[in-house]
């Protein structure tokens, strides 16, 4: 006993029966899911309009559930309606369907042409999905179908969701959903059938009418009415026999350089295949009975051409091959070459650098020597065209990548003013005139460079890129580039070496708008004019020295018309913000070796001294020898020299130096790293004022005697202050002095002031030495491999390929066309502007111009085969235009008069033709084989105009009482899909859960 009373003797067993299995789990997780987005309970929604399905916008929420370790995605997909919230709605009346099972019966969204296949089979405009995840197998047994639909079933008992659910089984790729819907009393399965080929005794209306009354075994004996719909599509593949709306260009004419000069500088545009590489037109017959219409295993009454509506849409081919499209692409594949312009010609270009080397030395040794050498023949140009001859001598004609006739072509065209040979710089037009169709300059079209940072339309850079993409595509590739590029660098040293300003530039500093290149050449030409003025006053003698040398010096001084600019700020300001803007050479202050001065001859000099030997009057009276004024442009106007009371001169100044955007980069990193220090501050000050003591020096060279005060007065009239004051006699007299900052011990300008001596512009170490910076730049352009070339002028091709998008477009008006390219234009200005661009961007540009032109070549494709040109009537031209137009913006467009219409008759047409050359001979041989009965079901007339068709579908919809003769009238569907290689049945049935 004392064992038996012992506790610990005794075990318990304990088993807990409320623990949650994973199947319970799963459930649950459905049902929280369902209330999360509010699906509980009765639904109320608005009766569907006409092509809603098609026109409206369908929203989904997405959700991860899993069962068990299995992962499932459960998908909630509806149609946005305007509608309360369904927290505000009233409850429903218990004898109203659910939502779903009204929309079964619903005829005003038949086959949507766009629409998720759920909704184009069961005609449902909301719906929620269950399938296997991305990684999981597929539902397949039996088993697991059955334990699935289960859980749905519960699930939807448990929260009154009248939303129907769906589950994917079986292989994805075979798109097989089964699932169910609950209401007040009433069920809905929904059920699917998936086979490979189609059985033959439901290859017609009749055998799939005998499935579905067997389906819905109605006890009624006389069978309620079977609303039918049926639609039949044919496929139009064959359009050979029409013309290609574009003339392909001729690619053995172009291969072998016989291309005109006016050519270059023109994109190709257009698709080189049919962008259009089928027509599927549907036939519907949207409301039909039993009885009305014959369709069996041996006679069909369903004639395409009797079809009360057509509908029509096009599917375009993959990736055409577009002209535009593989120019850019093949452009911007250079950016990925590494190879420099010597290494992809070879050293054959180059292997004699050594002889001209040793050359050179042996000529400027010659100098020396006692036998006379002709000096014009040791100019660099001349070296540079001996170094050119070479190369082409020593290259063999086949080796080389452009061909001779070419590359004048395109040099011509680069250079027009070459074919002028003038005889000096001046026959060198700075800036040529508006030609090839190009954009007016003051158009939004000609200023998208500002936007893109590339370069104008009419200039050299802009033609230079699209002749290096049509080398690239057509002479050569890189090869060809590298050839090109060899010869224009030779040909700005050329014009460099003979003052022949380079055109299509416009005068001026260089833009910092535009591209580095552009800048590059512009600089170039800034250079050329400098060294042509210089070069041309030299020529023409000393000028008179009261007039300053204004034929050889340009006057930069802030002054217009002899009067101060009215800019409200002060010259220093001024001249930081000329230097931001224009640029100046920041190291032109500094004592250099190489100084450079634009002096007379002694003989002149001596000439000018002796001129004049008047003596004036000083500041104490005293008898002076007058000072020689020189370089003055001309009298201020009103301003006296404070000192003498004489006329104050306004001066011939130096400009100053312009500068592209990596020289002002590069300026302001070494004027950043001088640092904060009290030494670093006035080592910056004195090399941005290089400019101010140029200036000062002539102003003192043209006014003789002057003071500060009076150089501030004229260079910054906001820093003397003028007042009125009494003087001993009490009359008001007016005063002025220099400003509070330029009192400011220790300031730039009283130190610049002292140090500057009378000297004229001309006699001035220059501000910009035009040698060292076209040097400079020459260089730049010579290093540049075609890689690096190519992201310089990859913005000039994008502004030129949306110039011709838009010039194409413009023919073909096509709003969706317009939309895209005002779009690529915002993402391409976003993107070009910046110096380091993203490449993978910049492709998507290349692929949205791809794009636009594949829908421009579409619709010159559907143009031509439409016939639109030929109409004679201008109403069925326009009909057929707005055809044409609603088939590239719409999935699916609908036939005006089917079969009778306009367009109804020319695509009747094309099916005729197209059936004539294809249909036939196949016709003939297999007219022995048997089991042809979908032929011999088609009438005459439609088997000779129309082939079988691809696809037909068929919609069968009644209200019956089911399962028992007094059970409500609930609706049932069954859709119908019979295809070459597939046989589809997809079955909605409503029974009565109360009254069964």
């Amino acid at each position: 006993m004392a064992a038996d009373s012992d506790p610990e003797s005794e075990v318990f067993e304990i088993t807990d029966f409320t623990t949650a299995s994973e199947w319970e789990r799963f459930v649950s997780r459905v049902e929280e899911v369902l209330n999360d987005w509010k699906l509980i309970g009765g639904n109320v929604g608005k009766p569907l309009e006409k092509g809603e399905y098609t026109s409206g916008t369908w929203e989904e929420k997405v959700e991860e559930i899993s069962f068990a370790d299995f992962k499932f995605t459960i998908t909630h997909i509806y149609l946005k309606q305007e509608s309360p919230d369904r927290e505000g709605r009233e409850e429903p009346e218990e004898d109203v369907f659910p939502v779903a099972m009204q929309d079964l019966l619903c005829m005003n969204n038949d086959f949507p042409p766009r629409a998720h296949c759920i909704v184009r089979w069961y005609g449902v405009r909301e719906f929620v999905v269950i399938s296997p995840g991305a990684n999981c197998d597929a539902v397949i047994s039996e088993s697991k179908c059955n334990l699935l639909l289960s859980s749905i079933s519960i699930s939807l008992g448990n929260t009154g969701c009248q939303v129907p659910v769906f589950v994917q089984i079986q292989q994805k790729w075979r798109r097989m959903y089964i699932g169910e819907c609950q209401g007040p009393g009433v069920r809905t399965d929904f059920e699917m059938v998936h086979l490979r080929k189609v059985p033959s005794q439901y290859n017609h209306l009749s055998g799939l009418l005998d499935i579905f009354k067997s389906k819905i075994g109605c006890p009624l004996t006389p069978l309620p009415p079977i609303n039918i719909a049926i639609r039949f599509t044919y496929i139009l593949q064959d359009w050979q026999q029409y013309s290609w709306p574009q003339q392909p260009p001729d690619f053995d004419a172009l291969l072998s350089g016989e291309v005109g000069g006016v050519e270059f500088g023109k994109l190709p545009f257009g698709a080189c295949e049919d962008p259009i590489s089928e027509l599927h037109l549907a036939t519907t017959w949207p409301h039909l009975t039993e009885g009305i219409v014959v369709d069996n295993d041996v006679y069909s009454d369903l004639d395409p051409l009797q079809a009360p509506h057509w509908s029509v849409r096009v599917r375009k081919a993959d990736n055409p091959q577009c002209l535009l499209g593989d120019f850019l692409t093949e452009f911007f594949k250079l950016c990925c070459r590494k190879e420099s312009t010597e290494e992809i010609l070879g050293r054959s270009g180059v292997e004699e650098e050594g002889k001209e080397n040793s050359d050179i030395t042996h000529a400027l040794s010659k100098l020396t020597e006692p036998s006379t050498v002709p000096i014009h023949k040791l100019s660099v140009s001349n070296m540079v065209h001996s170094a050119r001859k070479r190369i082409r001598r020593h290259r063999r004609v086949e080796e080389s990548p452009l061909s001779n006739d070419v590359l004048n072509l395109i040099l011509l065209y680069l250079f027009p003013d070459a074919a002028e040979k003038p005889s000096d710089g001046n026959g060198a037009k700075s800036t040529p005139s508006n030609a090839n169709g190009k954009p007016e300059k003051e158009s939004e079209d000609y200023n998208l460079y500002n936007q893109f940072k590339s370069s104008p339309a009419d200039s050299l850079t802009y033609k230079l890129a699209l002749c290096l993409c049509m080398v690239n595509f057509y002479h050569g590739g890189v090869k060809g580039v590298a050839h090109l590029w060899q010869e224009f660098v030779l040909e700005m040293r050329y014009r460099w070496e003979n003052n022949y300003l380079v055109p299509g530039l416009a005068s001026g500093p260089p833009d910092l708008r535009c591209c580095l290149l552009h800048q590059k050449l512009q600089m170039l030409n800034c250079c050329i004019e400098r060294k042509k003025a210089r070069d041309d006053g030299r020529r023409g003698g000393p000028s008179d020295s009261s007039g300053g040398s204004g034929a050889r010096e340009r006057k930069v001084s802030g002054c217009e018309n002899g009067r101060p600019g009215q800019d409200g700020v002060g010259a220093e300001p001024r001249r930081d913000k000329a230097e931001a803007s224009q640029g100046k050479s920041w190291d032109s202050w500094s004592d250099s070796e190489d100084e450079f001065f634009e002096c007379l001859s002694d003989t002149d000099e001596l000439k000018e001294n002796a001129q004049d030997g008047e003596k004036g009057v000083g500041k104490e009276g005293k008898e002076t020898p007058r000072v020689k004024a020189e370089g003055r442009l001309h009298p201020h106007g009103k301003l006296l020299i404070l000192n003498s009371q004489e006329p104050l001169y306004i001066p011939v100044t130096q400009e100053p130096a312009p500068m592209t955007e990596d020289l002002l980069e590069e300026q302001s990193e070494v004027l950043a790293k001088l640092g904060t220090s009290a030494e670093g501050a006035h080592l910056r000050a004195r090399m941005q004022s290089a400019c101010l003591l140029s200036d000062m020096e002539s102003f003192k060279a043209a006014n003789p005697g002057c003071s500060l005060e009076d150089f501030v007065r004229w260079y910054s009239p906001r820093d003397y202050v003028e007042e009125e004051v009494a003087d001993e006699n009490g009359e008001k007299v007016v005063k002025g002095e220099l400003s509070a900052r330029m009192k400011i011990p220790g300031n730039m300008w009283v130190e610049a002031w002292e140090t500057a001596k009378p000297t004229p512009a001309r006699r001035q170490r220059r501000l910009f030495d035009d040698t060292k910076e076209a040097e400079k730049v020459l260089h730049y352009l010579a290093v540049q491999k075609p890689a690096d070339l190519t992201r310089h002028l990859l913005s000039c091709l994008i502004h030129a390929a949306i110039l011709k998008v838009k010039e194409e477009e413009s023919a073909e008006d096509i709003p969706s066309v317009r939309k895209a390219i005002q779009q690529t234009v915002s993402h391409a200005s976003k993107l070009l502007r910046y110096p380091s661009q993203d490449y993978k961007k910049l492709e998507e540009i290349i692929n949205q111009l791809m794009a636009v032109e594949a829908i421009i070549a579409r619709a010159r494709s559907l143009k031509a085969k439409f016939g639109i040109g030929k109409c004679e009537r201008a109403e069925d031209r326009d009909d057929l235009e707005r055809f044409v137009s609603s088939l590239l913006e719409e999935p699916e467009v609908s036939v005006i008069g089917a079969g009778r219409g306009p367009a109804g008759s020319i695509i009747h047409k094309l099916f005729v033709n197209a059936q004539r050359v294809s249909v036939m001979p196949p016709l003939e041989e297999d007219s022995g084989k048997p089991n042809s009965a979908e032929d011999r079901k088609q009438s005459a007339g439609a088997a000779s105009d129309f082939p079988p068709p691809a696809g037909r579908e068929i919609l069968l919809r009644t209200l019956v009482p089911r399962p028992a003769p007094y059970s409500k009238a609930l609706p049932q569907r069954l859709f119908c899909v019979l295809m070459r290689e597939d046989f589809r049945l997809a079955g909605a049935f409503s029974s009565d859960t109360s009254f069964f």
